[in-house]
């Protein structure tokens, strides 16, 4: 059972309630627009009342313990509250390709992913629509809702906020996208992403642990991905130090897909992959650090 159906259908509607009227003068994310999402005004994230929801549906391109046998149910919700320029998904997280959706509709969806086979609901980019989430949690869990559902944020979420999930979300899978704050004002127009993220990794952990798997399958626990930069931009020593600190048993990505995309091109030292020996690199310092779990060989 997912750990949201532990939680007395009350306590989940009081804390929807709750993050639903964070929305009047918008601190939901450490950005802290402050406009009225209620009525429609837009902040940094760009998204109004509704969510707004690009795709859904089984992926079999996340981490082998999300992805199982049925695959990882995934719902890509567009908009963000970072702006990395060389993002993969940017016609989702900058251009803002999707359609607004109620909270009925957006519960009927992760239910369709349940009826599908998908072990989980993999919610990805969800920091600036946490409010609608949880109102359709509301619904879907009276609907039947009961894999877990994964958080798949990029990292710059307000421990505030997470408290309100304390007791819903059964995976975390945060990005520790960077070591340094100049590299993430630069690339993602982030002020203070190294300790907010720290913070946010904290917290969650704090609530789920490390990484949980039964039978292949995760069930909770917290993940996190570090994408390798070109050049060392990312700042993969001090993350890795940072997530060793944290916990030793902490399974982590270190991902070798970066490819110069959306703006990268406006920055020469981003407009090129990194090569083989600079991700071997990255692996050398996760692994000087104390961490194995989800590290591949190469």
């Amino acid at each position: 059972m997912a750990v949201y159906n532990r939680m007395p259908p009350e306590e989940l509607q009081s804390r929807a309630e709750e993050a639903i009227r964070r929305l009047e003068h918008c601190e939901i994310c450490p950005r802290r627009c402050g406009v009225n999402r209620i009525e429609g005004e837009l902040g940094f994230c760009r998204t109004g009342r509704l969510a707004k929801v690009s795709s859904a549906g089984p992926h079999y391109g996340e981490e082998p313990p999300l992805v199982g046998y049925h695959g990882s149910g995934t719902i890509f919700f567009a908009g963000c509250n970072l702006a990395c320029v060389f993002c993969q998904n940017y016609e989702i997280s900058q251009l803002d390709m999707g359609v607004e959706v109620t909270p009925e509709r957006l519960a009927g969806i992760m239910m369709h992913l349940q009826l599908t086979g998908c072990h989980n609901v993999n919610l990805v980019t969800p920091t600036h629509v946490v409010p609608q989430i949880l109102e359709a949690l509301v619904t879907a869990r009276e609907m039947g809702l009961s894999i877990p559902l994964v958080y798949n944020s990029g990292g710059y979420d307000s421990v505030e906020m997470l408290r309100l999930l304390d007791g819903i979300i059964d995976i975390y899978m945060p990005d520790a996208k960077y070591g340094s704050d100049e590299m993430a004002i630069r690339y993602s127009n982030a002020p203070g992403y190294v300790e907010v993220m720290k913070a946010a990794i904290r917290e969650m952990h704090r609530q789920v642990g490390d990484l949980v798997v039964e039978n292949g399958i995760a069930v909770r626990g917290l993940l996190v991905r570090h994408l390798v930069l070109p050049n060392n931009l990312a700042g993969t020593e001090e993350v890795v130090r940072f997530i060793s600190e944290l916990s030793k048993n902490t399974y982590i990505n270190i991902m070798d897909q970066y490819r110069p995309e959306y703006r990268a091109d406006q920055h020469s030292e981003l407009s090129r992959r990194i090569t083989l020996s600079e991700y071997r690199e990255a692996l050398r310092l996760a692994r000087a650090a104390g961490l194995s779990r989800g590290l591949e060989d190469i």
